[in-house]
């Protein structure tokens, strides 16, 4: 055999062992199950695993305490390929070009809702946090609960060192601070959830309203514009008749996290859009949403009901047990944990309370 021949016949023998190869370790994979696999709603199935390489390198060298910049949207992508993280924190004057939430109604949406969002947008004015946090190149945030677990854990401190505290509906800080901490950011709400006492607001906080029907944006621009609340017809429970708040305190939070909280993310279902039996995600679980979009790290601290223990407290600010929970018509407190849990044991957020 010329050795030209010789040449290409080994050339031939490596190309073809190379293509074996490749193709059993494919086959490999496929058999042993070492391709990434992915549950039904887009999650990462083997969610204890290291940091991907590319983050290992960015964020493994970084000192303890130091705010990691893109963190909690870098690992969520990981997890969850299909995550976007562009997805304002408010209602601008400019909310009807959000595509994804101009076809739904309340809480998935704004449909219907426009011309009074629109008058109540003019008056508020400002749609960010302020200016000293839009500034910041990163931000650390945490979605303080309401569970009882909270109780005795001595976290306020901790708490406190966060640029963003929300804070959720009614939940009280004043007496309370040891546990929960004495900043807040911001206070998120609806119209049944508002504190009904006004001395009960924290100074410098802002009002940020969740919408869940179409009668809750009238009952905010009676708020905004500090008008008599006559009626209050359609709400399931008494609610606030005065937010001691001026205009440009107040928010409207984007109902997109609603929407992606609930469909994308935890996978209740849809009805077509509109409100029903078990498709409403928690405001606690909304917040969340909310923060993965919006800071660069997110702590979480009093979520977790421990149905196992009836008899511990429900909420850290009451004495009501946990054996008080009935089966919610709105919510799905399983899947609702169940998303949660991916995003403990990924790392995308902190459980300060190790409640998830």
């Amino acid at each position: 055999m010329k050795p030209s021949h010789k040449l290409l016949f080994v050339l031939c023998l490596i190309l073809v062992l190379g293509f074996i190869f490749n193709f059993s370790g494919k086959l490999h994979q496929r058999v042993w199950g070492q391709k990434p696999q992915y549950d039904k709603q887009g999650f990462l199935q083997k969610l204890d695993v290291k940091l991907p390489a590319e983050l290992a390198h960015q964020y493994g060298n970084l000192t303890e305490g130091v705010c990691k910049p893109g963190y909690a949207a870098a690992m969520m992508t990981a997890i969850y390929p299909k995550f976007m993280k562009p997805a304002p924190m408010f209602l601008d004057r400019n909310f009807k070009r959000l595509a994804k939430v101009s076809n739904y109604m309340p809480p998935f949406g704004f449909k219907t809702q426009e011309r009074i969002i629109d008058i109540i947008l003019t008056i508020t004015k400002n749609y960010g946090l302020g200016e000293d946090l839009d500034s910041l190149s990163c931000r650390r945030c945490v979605i303080v609960g309401n569970g009882g677990i909270l109780a005795n854990k001595s976290l306020g401190p901790r708490i406190d060192e966060y640029d963003v505290v929300v804070r959720l509906n009614e939940a009280p800080v004043t007496g309370f601070s040891k546990d929960v901490g004495t900043k807040t950011t911001m206070r998120i709400t609806y119209p049944e959830g508002a504190m009904q006492k006004p001395e009960r607001y924290e100074k410098d906080s802002l009002f940020v309203f969740s919408a869940f029907k179409p009668l809750d944006f009238k009952w905010l621009k009676h708020m905004v514009f500090n008008e008599k609340l006559r009626g209050t017809e359609g709400f399931w429970k008494s609610v606030a008749r005065h937010v001691p708040r001026e205009p440009t305190e107040m928010r409207i939070l984007n109902p997109y996290f609603i929407q992606e909280a609930a469909f994308q993310f935890i996978g209740l279902p849809l009805n077509n859009g509109l409100m029903g039996k078990g498709n409403i995600p928690t405001l606690g679980t909304v917040a969340i949403t909310m923060a993965l979009h919006n800071c660069d790290e997110v702590a979480v601290a009093g979520f977790g009901y421990d149905m196992n223990k009836p008899y511990l407290p429900l909420h850290y600010y009451e004495k009501v047990k946990m054996s008080a929970i009935k089966e919610s018509w709105t919510h799905n407190i399983s899947k609702e944990k169940e998303f949660l849990r991916k995003l403990v044991k990924a790392k995308v957020i902190t459980d300060l309370t190790n409640g998830i």
